[in-house]
């Protein structure tokens, strides 16, 4: 690896170095899972002072996940650009100002805007994969990630369990305003905190930086089309979730609203395109000489990678979203389950992240990245199927044991995923790492919608079968990392960064 890093083992009781950075890190990212999940647990207040239908609640729901497709694209661009210290520094800090003016809106309209908005700060999560990716050698970066995700991803069920305590303690018809106005003073405080402690990258190594802001570089004209192909699904989630809120679903925006949204989605992407045409357009130019060996990379790489993480972060999204209820009703006149306890044991499978997605990471480390994704993308498939057939007649224990086998190749296969981001091509991290998380809620999206047409049986049953088919997929485009990337410093000098 460069000279300057760190090369000692991973020691989580360390908090000095790279082991400072982590914590700090992971941190952080749990922080804007905390802000972003703020209102979930306290949505029963909500609803009560703001005298919300079910449709408005469903709209807020929507609306905290949409803008976070997109700005995990932005957010990847811009970590790249300028650095993840100022970065996140930045947006836990303006995350906070929009925090507080969600709590302390008077509207249902100001309430639905800002909770729109502060979908931006679940873009957090990809700064982190670029700055960690900076300070861990390449034989222990699928450790460190696996951590920093698994980790800062417990901020969602932190957020669960401290606010509503929080908002108790305040009491009173806006003791939900102060417990979400606390995630903000949090985010605020830390923004600070992290500035003033962490470093790009360690002394002595360069953070190497895109040459052009706006869209990926690539290194053939092949890539070119592949990647204008890999964007289309984004904006074609976030038309489904218009095409939720429409007059088809929920009714929320009437048929020239949605028109109007797709037709805007549309203009977007075509703008994209073009982005990313003139970042690359010397590939098409006529007298263009092929990119030199040592700084290319296949994109092909990338797109494995996406569909990997729609599969295992994307199901993720979906399952524990309806998981609770498919206990409930499954179970609540043959094993007289209540909807508490349903909740609690739907609870293990998003719970087991904290250990799993770090795991996924230690396996990719040490028995290799490209094996330890295909084993986990099948044993998820393996679970879902089986989770496919649970019914009535199971017993409680059987199906949550499904459901455990299920979450453990999920979980770690979110980690394996991330073991192979910083190793595609360093100045490009941060962006790869922003297409693939958004390619996780493009799976969520994906998966619900199909779930909003089919029973919970076939819904498993399907997620198995495209877990089947992006394990294919796989096999045969993912290239194992291995020898040396290569990356030119300012000064035109080549630094080559080795991968084991």
């Amino acid at each position: 690896m460069s000279t300057g890093v760190d090369q000692s083992k991973i020691n989580l009781f360390s908090f000095t170095g790279k082991m400072k950075i982590l914590h700090m890190s992971w941190f952080a990212f749990f922080i804007s899972f905390v802000v972003w999940f703020n209102f979930a647990p306290l949505m029963a207040s909500i609803r009560e002072t703001f005298g919300l239908s079910d449709q408005e609640v469903k709209l807020l729901l929507i609306l905290n996940v949409a803008l976070t497709i997109p700005a995990r694209i932005i957010i990847g661009m811009l970590v790249d650009k300028y650095g993840p210290k100022i970065t996140f520094s930045v947006l836990l800090a303006v995350a906070s100002v929009v925090c507080f003016l969600f709590a302390f809106a008077e509207s249902y309209e100001k309430l639905a805007t800002y909770r729109f908005l502060l979908g931006f700060v679940g873009a957090g999560f990809v700064i982190g994969i670029r700055l960690v990716s900076e300070w861990f050698p390449a034989k222990q970066v699928g450790t460190a990630e696996g951590i920093y995700g698994g980790w800062g991803n417990f901020g969602s069920a932190g957020a669960a369990i401290a606010l509503p305590t929080i908002a108790l303690w305040v009491g009173g018809d806006d003791g939900w305003r102060w417990a979400v106005a606390s995630t903000g003073v949090l985010a605020l405080i830390f923004s600070f905190i992290f500035y003033f402690s962490v470093s790009n990258n360690p002394k002595g190594t360069t953070y190497y930086r895109p040459k052009n802001l706006g869209a990926m570089e690539v290194t053939s004209q092949g890539d070119f089309f592949l990647y204008g192909l890999m964007t289309a699904p984004l904006y074609l989630a976030l038309g489904v979730l218009a095409w939720k809120i429409g007059p088809a679903n929920l009714n929320i925006f009437s048929a020239v609203e949605t028109y109007i949204i797709y037709g805007a989605l549309l203009t977007l992407y075509i703008y994209q395109f073009l982005q990313i045409y003139r970042v690359n357009k010397g590939l098409f130019a006529a007298n263009a000489k092929p990119v030199a060996e040592i700084h290319r990379y296949k994109f092909k790489q990338v797109a494995a990678l996406n569909l990997s993480y729609m599969i295992t972060f994307g199901s993720e999204l979906a399952v524990i979203s309806m998981l609770p209820l498919f206990f409930f009703d499954t179970f609540k006149e043959t094993a007289n389950l209540s909807i508490t306890q349903a909740a609690l044991f739907a609870s293990i499978f998003a719970g087991l992240n904290l250990i799993m997605r770090p795991a996924g990471g230690y396996f990719s480390d040490k028995f290799g990245r490209k094996k330890t994704l295909l084993v986990t993308l099948i044993g998820l498939s393996l679970g879902y199927f089986l989770m496919g057939q649970i019914d009535a007649t199971w017993s409680i224990a059987a199906a949550v044991g499904v459901m455990i086998i299920a979450s453990l190749f999920v979980n770690a296969g979110n980690g394996a995923v991330y073991a192979v981001v910083p190793l595609v091509k360093r100045r490009l991290t941060g962006q790869v790492a922003g297409t693939t998380g958004a390619y996780g809620n493009v799976g969520g999206v994906t998966f619900l919608t199909v779930l909003s047409f089919v029973s919970s049986q076939v819904f498993f049953i399907t997620i198995a079968v495209a877990a089947v088919a992006v394990f294919l997929f796989v096999l045969v485009a993912l290239e194992e990392p291995k020898g040396f990337m290569y990356e030119e410093n300012e000064d035109g000098t080549v630094e080559k960064i080795e991968l084991h």
